[in-house]
């Protein structure tokens, strides 16, 4: 059985034999709709859940600002925000409109890539500002979350008479899933307030995983956050493998993200068949550019690896390892569990940047061997407690020189970001 894995902007094809027990996707592939493209955002935006349009809200507010993700998520912006464009300023011509990049904790979201999201003419027309989560001047304290960290939010945001955002809903390997109150926290926070509700704690907790909501404790903080920074109306599509919009949910936060999630959660449930060797991606490009974002990929193939085994990860990288505080907190200690201890041993306040992201890859490598297959140099994998491979050939051997067994069983996942393994 031939299989074809996302990688980078290209796809890696691999021939599998006996070997291969399972391939594990999503049915969002076979989902076909009825509409699409922007026909698809204005017929959401026509038949908002929990509220009136976005046309109505509009009315009568002078300062409107819709929160937008950045260069990291695939959200196809150019077909989601003119339609917001337009259904704003259908309700209030006169509106002053910023559209606010949702950086996160991420790098500056540049020119270029503003110009590949959302096309020429929106970035040259349109007010548009970028969170830096460090720009204190920026940012204003909007209360305590209920986990106890601070809520630190970009006046920009809080400052708006109303507030919107656009964004996609995936399965997300601590949140649940990600779209809705994700655009504000951590998307417009304060870098204290995305890493208190990143702690230890909670991302070891057992509900803080793929495609739980009910009992989480981040998704708990987010929310909050959403809702106390005055969130009122979202567009959240969903996307097939190619990245195009499938499905598209506009409304009130809480319940047009829910009728999302349960759309998404009725597709990309796939039982785990335990193998020996699991091979997973990022979904290509733009979701594999580093490391870490990478480790999202890893999590399905975490959950139905066996103990001792190994996963083999496919991820272009070309944006490199995705953080120095995240590179370093794996390569400047060669005894993994020494680190796990020690970020266990922090309090929620006390958690350093990345911190979160290195605690889930450390947990992956506790349980299996990881070789990663990218354009990276091999020094820098290998620091990372990595094994580095740079075609799917060269994983496959080695994994089969680490089992030491020629029979080593396979399983397949070829969008580790689209599934929830169950």
């Amino acid at each position: 059985m031939k299989l074809s894995f996302p990688f980078g902007k290209g796809r890696l094809d691999y021939e599998f034999g006996d070997e291969l027990k399972a391939v594990l996707t999503s049915s969002i592939e076979e989902y076909e709709p009825e509409l699409r493209g922007r026909e698809l955002i204005k017929n959401a935006l026509e038949n908002p859940v929990g509220g009136v349009r976005l046309s109505e809200l509009s009315r009568g507010k002078k300062n409107i600002v819709i929160v937008a993700s950045d260069h990291t998520r695939p959200v196809p912006s150019r077909v989601i925000m003119p339609e917001m464009l337009s259904e704003i300023r259908r309700g209030n011509p006169d509106a002053d409109i910023t559209i606010l990049i949702a950086t996160g904790c991420h790098r500056g979201t540049t020119k270029d890539e503003l110009i590949s999201k959302f096309g020429e003419e929106i970035v040259e027309k349109e007010n548009i500002y970028i969170h830096d989560c460090d720009e204190t001047e920026k940012l204003v304290n909007i209360g305590t979350l209920p986990s106890g960290g601070e809520c630190v939010i970009n006046k920009i945001a809080i400052d708006a008479d109303l507030l919107v955002a656009e964004g996609f809903i995936e399965p997300h390997f601590f949140a649940g899933y990600s779209g809705g109150r994700k655009s504000v926290l951590p998307g417009v926070a304060g870098r204290e307030t995305v890493l208190a509700n990143h702690c230890s704690e909670f991302i070891a907790h057992d509900r803080a995983r793929t495609g739980i909501l009910e009992g989480n404790p981040i998704h708990k903080d987010m929310l909050w956050a959403a809702k106390q920074a005055g969130l009122k109306f979202i567009v959240n599509v969903v996307l097939n493998g190619e990245k195009e919009p499938i499905y598209a949910v506009a409304g009130d936060l809480t319940e047009a993200h829910k009728k999302g999630t349960d759309f998404i959660s009725s597709l990309c449930g796939a039982k785990a068949v335990t193998s020996d060797i699991v091979i997973s991606t990022n979904g290509g490009y733009p979701l594999d550019q580093n490391v870490y974002q990478a480790v999202k990929g890893m999590t399905a193939a975490e959950a139905t690896v066996k103990e001792g085994g190994v996963i083999i990860m496919l991820a272009s990288s070309d944006d490199g390892t995705g953080g120095d505080h995240f590179y370093h907190q794996l390569a400047d200690e060669p005894d993994i569990n020494k680190t796990m201890d020690i970020f266990l041993s922090r309090g929620r306040n006390e958690t350093v940047p990345d911190q979160w992201q290195t605690q889930i890859l450390l947990r992956i490598l506790k349980k299996a061997k990881v070789i990663y297959v990218s354009n990276m140099p091999d020094g820098t994998v290998e620091a990372m407690h990595m094994i580095p491979a740079h075609s799917l050939d060269e994983a496959m051997s080695k994994a089969g020189e680490i089992l030491g067994n020629q029979n080593a069983t396979v399983t397949a996942i070829p969008d580790g970001v689209a599934v929830v393994v169950q």
